[in-house]
């Protein structure tokens, strides 16, 4: 089964999610190319997702859809959080850029909860691939 196929066994509110973290941190970010002072944050926020998605890929097919899948969200968007508040909180920042980061933000902060979570969860034991996707 492939990582699409699980994701589609889940409940329709997962599919929606994914698809709005698909647009706020691999669509939304590349717009902030548009002004200096967020064009780095442009470049770097959707390589980041696209490496993070990447891993993601490749820890599905040595593992299966497991609770561990939010580890490269982790490593990859921690850091990147901490960058992208340095360059919000920047004083000649406009105010479009700046809704653009607040979303991108607000939207990866979420995730990065989901999956702090879950990584805690499958450290102390919960390592049962999430259901229907065995």
């Amino acid at each position: 089964m492939t990582m699409q196929e699980a994701i589609a066994l889940q409940p329709a509110w997962i599919g929606m999610w994914l698809r709005v973290l698909f647009l706020c941190a691999f669509i939304l970010p590349a717009t902030l190319v548009f002004w200096k002072p967020t064009r780095w944050a442009g470049l770097i926020t959707p390589i980041a997702s696209v490496a993070s998605g990447l891993l993601t890929q490749k820890l599905y097919g040595a593992l299966g859809y497991v609770k561990l899948l939010g580890l490269p969200h982790i490593v990859f968007w921690t850091p990147l959080i901490f960058f992208l508040i340095v360059v919000w909180r920047k004083p000649d920042l406009p105010m479009i850029p700046k809704v653009i980061l607040s979303t991108v933000m607000g939207v990866i902060l979420i995730s990065l909860v989901f999956d702090y979570v879950d990584l805690v969860r499958y450290i102390l034991g919960d390592r049962t691939p999430f259901e229907g996707t065995v």
